[in-house]
């Protein structure tokens, strides 16, 4: 069977975004070179393959949180000797690098397991109001863990908001603008449905606003990888959606005294323990969001797990089941 021949026989299977966090390319209190994000890139790909061998058509998503914050000091950095880049073009950089590191690395996992799969990188533009509240309120942490007194540093030298990400340490934020609609939703809808492996939407996406003639401006800000995946899965009426983190399930008291995992949520549940401040903002609360925005738009199952264990998520081994 030839190449077209073998990517037509898996037109028919389920279609599904799969979300890759940041820190699945970058780990925490790692350096975050080239050669150990190209490592961790390889090591993140294991349960997309296993999709893939199944016969999903997906289109795959990435954080960008400690490469932005990053690239972000390297604007700092070098702004007395370069012209500083805006944070939009920041994103679609790192959309395109990030892009190279995951396409090239499924490209050659593809190989090694003699599948014959197409795999593409598109830049993608997110729409967002101008308007949203965060932007003047940023929220969005990014770049590497700072201690208390490096935080206060930075934030006096450099003029940074810094926050507490709770149990973890402090960070930069940034405004982050709610994913409205994907702008090249309808080629990435096309490609996927032809056989092609696409990874879009990197770091939620480049935030653009629409002026009232209709062009698209860029937007100074970040999106949530999450919440673009939802929108995303939405856009292109995808089956399922897997959100991959650094927890094998979701828990209740997550950290703390009655602390409780769990196999399987409802919608209804899932808002219920929004409610209750389960899920903070800055940690399991916006993949929460995307899954209860996801299925109430018509999606299906959406699947937490840790992204070591996602190929016993999708055997239904472990992971979390959010479900109508």
């Amino acid at each position: 069977m030839g190449q077209e021949e073998a990517e037509r026989a898996d037109m028919d299977g389920p279609v599904a975004v799969v979300a890759l966090g940041g820190n699945s390319i970058t780990r925490e209190f790692e350096e975050g070179i080239i050669a150990q994000q190209f490592a961790n890139t390889r090591r993140s790909l294991q349960g997309v393959v296993s999709l893939i061998t199944q016969g999903y058509r997906l289109a795959i998503t990435h954080g960008n949180g400690p490469q932005v914050g990053n690239a972000l000091i390297r604007v700092e950095e070098t702004r007395h000797m370069i012209p500083p880049l805006p944070l939009g073009i920041v994103v679609a950089d790192l959309q395109g690098g990030m892009g190279y590191m995951i396409q090239q690395s499924l490209q050659n996992k593809l190989l090694a397991a003699n599948i014959q799969r197409r795999v593409s990188t598109i830049l993608t533009q997110v729409l967002v109001d101008r308007e949203d509240p965060s932007i003047l309120q940023p929220s969005k942490f990014v770049g590497p863990m700072l201690r208390p007194e490096k935080a206060a540093q930075v934030a006096a030298e450099r003029g940074w908001i810094v926050k507490e990400d709770p149990g973890r340490g402090f960070r930069r934020v940034v405004p982050s603008p709610k994913p409205l609609e994907i702008i090249e939703r309808e080629t990435i809808r096309e490609l996927i449905e032809e056989g092609t492996i696409l990874i879009c939407a990197g770091g939620g996406g480049i935030p653009v606003h629409r002026e009232k003639d209709g062009t698209l401006e860029g937007v100074d800000a970040v999106i949530d990888k999450d919440l673009a995946s939802a929108i995303l899965a939405r856009d292109i009426g995808a089956d399922e959606l897997f959100i991959l983190t650094a927890v094998d399930k979701v828990a209740l008291n997550y950290r703390k005294q009655g602390e409780r995992y769990l196999d399987k949520l409802t919608v209804a549940e899932a808002e219920e323990f929004m409610r209750q401040g389960h899920f903070p903002a800055g940690s399991m609360g916006p993949k929460i969001q995307a899954a209860i925005n996801f299925i109430k738009s018509g999606g299906g199952a959406v699947i937490i797990s840790s992204i070591d264990n996602m190929v016993s998520a999708t055997e239904g081994k472990t992971g979390t089941r959010i479900v109508a």
